[in-house]
């Protein structure tokens, strides 16, 4: 088979795509079947569909984490959404980060809207060594703010191992 007949192009009475026993036939087509499989299935696996819809990732909220001995910060973007949208919560040694963004009209004359509605989830894993009480979150401007206390059990446990070099 020449590399010609690899390119789907339409050629006359022929399908764009090959007939499935083709396919299979040569080492290359079954190669490019089962990358389409893996990825269809890894996507599957995120209960999403084959393409994310413009505007959103798969990790949207995009987040900032930053942390030093004594607390965990993230931080959140979450343009054109309001406080009450928002719900945060920790499970299982996990941050959840949740809300809703509804849609502000009913204009069904309204052909296209490049504005993203819809509901998100974002779990970032944190420590077991966190002061559960002392969590506060703070929502300014379109960003939100949660602060993570460490224990003092766990500036204690931390450890700088040297790195030997040679």
């Amino acid at each position: 088979m020449a590399i010609r007949d690899l390119i789907p192009w339409k050629r006359q009475g022929q399908d764009i795509a090959p007939r499935q026993e083709e396919r299979v036939d040569h080492p290359v087509m079954s190669l490019h079947q089962d990358i389409n499989r893996l990825f269809d299935d890894m996507l599957r696996g995120f209960s999403m569909p084959s393409l994310p819809p413009i505007g959103r990732s798969l990790g949207w909220p995009r987040v900032e984490l930053s942390e030093n001995d004594k607390q965990i910060r993230v931080t959140a973007e979450l343009p054109g959404m309001e406080g009450k949208d928002i719900v945060i919560s920790l499970d299982d040694h996990q941050l959840v980060i949740r809300g809703e963004k509804k849609s502000e009209t009913s204009d069904e004359e309204c052909g296209y809207s490049q504005r993203s509605y819809g509901r998100f989830e974002r779990r970032i894993g944190l420590p077991s060594q966190i002061d559960q009480d002392k969590v506060e979150a703070a929502f300014l401007n379109g960003v939100l703010t949660v602060t993570v206390p460490r224990t003092a059990e766990a500036a204690k446990g931390r450890k700088t191992i040297p790195i030997n070099v040679g």
